[in-house]
């Protein structure tokens, strides 16, 4: 078995573990279950897509799924305005790709608590300006912290848990 296939395996193994994977908060404010479909696996040009994509309205804020560093701030031809937010323990990278501008007072090494405004839905980059949306990847980062080596982790269930647990919260 590939250590990719082996970590997805262990991340599956601990989603309700708290100590082990941190509880999210939704990016998108009044997001659904019905909002969010699995695309974690399907093939997107020449690779899989390994992040999920949540269909918005242009400009809809963008919120911090957790409490961390931005440890990146950067324009990429396929992701566009993109955010990589690391977790405080430094063990997750949260990437926000095709944004349509970041909040004004946003920066790099800016530390932010779960919940707050980074920026906007948009479709920059690749992304078809038909479609805005937020493309939300997670990584589990190795001892380098090199986000661009990390091992993609399927978002969906967790932020399916994480809307679930918000309609929890209201009643």
């Amino acid at each position: 078995m590939r250590r990719r296939d082996l970590v997805r395996l262990s991340f599956a193994a601990t989603l309700g573990a708290q100590s082990k994977t941190p509880e999210l908060t939704p990016p998108i404010a009044g997001l659904t279950v019905k909002d969010l479909r699995d695309t974690f696996n399907e093939r997107r040009g020449n690779g899989m897509h390994e992040a999920i994509d949540i269909i918005s309205p242009r400009g809809t804020p963008v919120f911090a799924v957790v409490p961390g560093t931005i440890r990146k701030l950067f324009l990429s031809r396929p992701g566009g305005l993109t955010i990589y937010l690391f977790d405080k323990q430094e063990r997750f990278c949260y990437y926000y790709g095709h944004l349509d501008a970041y909040h004004q007072d946003l920066r790099q090494g800016d530390k932010v608590k779960a919940g707050e405004l980074l920026a906007y839905v948009g479709s920059t980059g690749n992304a078809d300006p038909r479609v805005p949306h937020l493309h939300m990847a997670i990584f589990e980062l190795g001892p380098e912290k090199k986000w661009w080596n990390g091992t993609p982790l399927n978002p969906y269930p967790l932020l399916i848990a994480a809307v679930k647990n918000q309609i929890d919260r209201r009643f």
